[in-house]
């Protein structure tokens, strides 16, 4: 298997633990904090669908999703490119409120399905590519990508525990 085919597998497993952790919950549910001060499954599935948003726009050198349409407007949040999720307090995750599961799994697919065109462009070779030059050493293309799938999953499995002690 090569490294493009690894990706796909990575990504292509993120869907579904996104699904299992948000599927079926109410707006309430989404918002409800399994302790205080703990994130939101809401806030978690917000927060690791920007970060893939935010990064892979970066690498297409195109606009984020976030910034167009009504995905914003469904967290009850402006469409601010730079509002990711890093650095929130709790009065900054009681902000993010989905009008639904299915408004959360709504831009999450929007976001997966660009991430998962990307990849279908790329060569093995391009993985070698530095990104990020902000770093030492200097972030390549294959290593943004297994950073942004790695947030994905720890955050998605995150939702999965707070679903499970809301007993949900």
């Amino acid at each position: 298997m090569d490294a493009i085919a690894l990706l796909h597998e990575l990504y292509g497993r993120i869907p579904g633990e996104v699904r299992r952790a948000v599927e079926g919950l109410t707006p309430e549910q989404l918002v409800a904090r399994p302790a205080d001060g703990a994130n939101t499954i809401g806030w978690l599935v917000w927060h690791l669908t920007r970060v893939q948003d935010h990064h892979v726009s970066e690498l297409l050198d195109e606009p984020q999703l976030w910034q167009s349409g009504d995905w914003a407007a469904s967290f009850g949040l402006d469409a601010d490119p730079h509002d990711t999720g890093y650095g929130h307090d709790a009065a900054d995750v009681a902000r993010v409120r989905p009008a639904s599961a299915d408004a959360a799994l709504a831009y999450f697919d929007a976001v997966h399905a660009r991430t998962t065109a990307y990849l279908a462009t790329l060569a093995p070779a391009d993985l070698d590519r530095v990104v990020d030059e902000r770093w030492d050493p200097p972030v390549t293309l294959g290593v943004r990508l297994v950073s942004i799938a790695d947030d994905d999953v720890q955050h998605a499995g995150q939702a999965a525990y707070a679903r499970g002690l809301l007993g949900a």
